[in-house]
C-alpha cells in the first residue's frame, strides 16, 4: 500500500490589505478592541476586477505544483475546500480544473467551512492509500470580504473573516522512511449547526430568495463567539491528543503545530494548555484574518518559506469550526 505525502505547499493572498485602522472609519470598532479579541491587526480582501475563488487557488496550487517538481498534467484528482464558491452551482472543483488546463480528471467540492482542508486531506490521504490516484491536489480557497457587513450590526463577524488560498500536492510514495501523512481524525456534532452558520438563501425555503430577504442578517455569518470558543478550547486538544495517541507519540515530540487561524486567542489558549513553546506554534492570523478553508495551507506555506516548517519535521494541524465540525492531522514532513 502507498502511503501519502505532501510533496508541494503554496498559498496566495490579495494584494488588497485592509487594517483595523481601516474599519474604524466604518463601524464603531477600533484597533485596539479587535487586536483585544483576535489577535488580528490587518487581512486581505479580493480585487473583484482581478480575483476570484478558483484564479487564486490556481496561484496557490500552481506553486504547489512547481514545488513538488512534477508537471500540471500529472495531477490526477482534485479535491477543494471553499464556503464561498464563485457559483451557487457547480461548485469552484471544476473551475480550478479548467483554470489549470486538467480536462477530464475528477473534482470534488467540500463544505466543512473551517475543517475543510484537513477533510480534504483526508480524502486525497485515502484515495492514494487505494491506489486510486497518484498525484492530489488539495486546495482551500475563500473569497469572503465580499459577504461581510461593514457597520455596527455586523462588526463581530466582519473583522474577523478575510480572503485568499492555499494548496497542497499530495502524492503517492513507496519510500520506506516514516514521511508522509500519518493518520487524520474527523469529527463533527451538528446539534450546534446554527450556532455558526449561513441561514439564507437556503432551499427549504418556500421561496429561496426574496426581497425581504437582502436586508435580513439571515443572508450574513451568524457566530455565537462565547459558545465556538467554548468548545473550540475542547475539542483543538481532544483531536490533538487523539492524534498523537494513534500514533504513540506524546506532544513533545511535536516539532510544529499549525491550527486554523480562527483566532489567535484560542491558538494562545490551546498552545498554553499543552505547553508547547511559541518556537512549536505558527500563526499568522496577525495579518491575514481568518480565510476559513484556506487558513492552514497559507500557514503551512509561509511557515515552510520562513524555515519554520522543515523536512522530517512531525507537523500538527488542527481545526475547528462550523457544523460544529473538528479535524486533525499528524504528518511527518
Amino acid at each position: 500500500m502507498s502511503k501519502a505525502r505532501i510533496t508541494g505547499i503554496g498559498h496566495y493572498v490579495p494584494e488588497r490589505i485592509v487594517t483595523n485602522f481601516d474599519l474604524e472609519k466604518v463601524m464603531d470598532t477600533s484597533d485596539a478592541w479587535i487586536k483585544e479579541r483576535t489577535g488580528i491587526s490587518e487581512r486581505r480582501y479580493f480585487d473583484p476586477d482581478k480575483d476570484t475563488v478558483a484564479n487564486m487557488a490556481a496561484r496557490a496550487a500552481n506553486a504547489a505544483i512547481a514545488q513538488a517538481e512534477i508537471e500540471t498534467r500529472q495531477i490526477d484528482f482534485i479535491v477543494f475546500a471553499t464556503i464561498t464558491p464563485d457559483y451557487f452551482f457547480p461548485g469552484s472543483g471544476v473551475l480550478l480544473q479548467r483554470e489549470l488546463g486538467l480536462e477530464g480528471i475528477g473534482a470534488l467540492d467540500i463544505r466543512n467551512a473551517c475543517s475543510g482542508f484537513i477533510y480534504a486531506i483526508s480524502i486525497a490521504e485515502q484515495y492514494i492509500k487505494a491506489g486510486t490516484y497518484k498525484n492530489v491536489l488539495v486546495v482551500g480557497a475563500e473569497i469572503q470580504s465580499s459577504a461581510l457587513e461593514m457597520n455596527d450590526r455586523g462588526r463581530s463577524v466582519s473583522v474577523i473573516f478575510a480572503d485568499g488560498a492555499g494548496a497542497v500536492v499530495v502524492q503517492a510514495t513507496d519510500q520506506e522512511d516514516n514521511r508522509g501523512i500519518l493518520s487524520t481524525h474527523l469529527h463533527a456534532d451538528g446539534r450546534f449547526a446554527e450556532e455558526l452558520y449561513v441561514k439564507d438563501p437556503g432551499s427549504s425555503r418556500k421561496l429561496r430568495l426574496t426581497k425581504e430577504m437582502i436586508d435580513d442578517p439571515g443572508i450574513r455569518a451568524h457566530m455565537n463567539g462565547n459558545m465556538v470558543f467554548k468548545h473550540a478550547i475542547v475539542r483543538f486538544q481532544e483531536v490533538i491528543y487523539e492524534a498523537l495517541k494513534a500514533n504513540k507519540l506524546k506532544v513533545d515530540d511535536l516539532d510544529l503545530f499549525i491550527p486554523h487561524q480562527a483566532n489567535l486567542r484560542i491558538s494562545q489558549y490551546v498552545q498554553k494548555q499543552l505547553g508547547l513553546s511559541d518556537d512549536q506554534v505558527f500563526n499568522n492570523i496577525m495579518k491575514y484574518g481568518n480565510t476559513t478553508a484556506a487558513s492552514i495551507p497559507i500557514a503551512m506555506s509561509e511557515a515552510w518559506t520562513e524555515g519554520k516548517l522543515k523536512p522530517g519535521d512531525l507537523l500538527c494541524i488542527a481545526a475547528f469550526g462550523s457544523g460544529f465540525t473538528w479535524a486533525s492531522s499528524l504528518i511527518k514532513f
